[in-house]
């Protein structure tokens, strides 16, 4: 087992995600817009590493974004319901578990604070992205406690709705406990302190761009992530691949209410060496998901 703390590291962090939390409250007072959405997705092929079968699991979130003076706000909030396959208590559990993952982004466009775009090219803006990752799951195994925060330059593409390329730099660290029951046999035990791994990189994307004059829209993002270093118990991790897209039909405008108020959608999501683990390895399968879905929003 191999666990190590820092703890002015961990002041830092806990500063940060506090400031990072009272953002959107400062910036929303002179919000010049806001899109706030319920949604629902459903799939049966979703993944997790040590589960070699497939999960059905149904997926509610509440989206907020929102648009000021130099910049932007994004945030996700993910109530992940599985089913039995990736039990909540123990091996033979018939209730699944529960997860919620938490995703805050806050871009600063660089043009907006000295008062003219930067655009060169393809490029029409330039600016800087912070933000946290903060997840809780309640399973069988690993019980995750993800916390991480990123920080990077952001180029913002010239495509109708929006495009924005990120370089991130990832600070992550976790607090596992539980025990896991890999193929072979044996519980492996998961508890250990909270853990830091090695800041790496990921190049990321985000994207909402319509199809021409239909009501159709591509939207997802798109995460390349490096290799953390080692885990909490000294095995390597794997580089990560995470994409997921949807094409998304606004039904309501079609029925004859407000434009992008109702709409329903298809999703998919190819999600390789999930969470750093690598699917060849002891993780098996269920560290590569590959999950069609589909997916409802409301919009206020």
């Amino acid at each position: 087992m191999k666990a190590h703390r820092n703890p002015t590291q961990h002041a830092v962090q806990r500063l940060t995600i506090a400031t990072l939390m009272i953002g959107p409250g400062l910036t929303a007072i002179a919000a010049e817009w806001s899109d706030t959405a319920i949604s629902w997705r459903y799939g049966t092929t979703f993944a997790e590493p040590f589960i070699n079968q497939d999960i059905k699991k149904n997926i509610i979130a509440l989206t907020h974004a929102s648009g000021y003076k130099y910049g932007t706000n994004f945030l996700n909030v993910d109530m992940l319901l599985s089913d039995e396959k990736d039990p909540s208590h123990f091996s033979n559990s018939s209730e699944g578990a529960h997860e919620v993952y938490v995703v805050y982004r806050h871009t600063v466009d660089f043009g907006k604070i000295r008062g003219s775009d930067i655009k060169y090219g393809p490029i029409r803006g330039v600016g800087a992205t912070v933000g946290f990752d903060l997840n809780t799951k309640t399973d069988v195994g690993y019980n995750s406690k993800k916390r991480m925060l990123v920080a990077g330059p952001t180029l913002m593409m010239d495509v109708p709705g929006f495009l924005n390329v990120s370089l991130l730099a990832l600070w992550e660290s976790n607090q596992p406990s539980g025990k896991r029951f890999p193929p072979e046999g044996g519980p492996v035990d998961y508890s250990v302190n909270r853990y830091d791994y090695d800041v790496h990189p990921m190049l990321t994307a985000a994207w909402g761009i319509p199809l021409g004059s239909l009501p159709l829209s591509f939207e997802g993002f798109a995460n390349f992530i490096a290799s953390k270093g080692d885990d909490e118990f000294g095995g390597k991790t794997a580089p990560e691949t995470n994409i997921d897209m949807q094409v998304m039909w606004d039904l309501g405008a079609a029925m004859g209410s407000a434009k992008n108020t109702f709409r329903v959608g298809l999703e998919y999501q190819y999600w390789r060496n999930k969470f750093g683990n690598n699917h060849s390895g002891p993780a098996g399968e269920g560290a590569f998901a590959k999950t069609p879905m589909i997916r409802v929003e409301y919009h206020f």
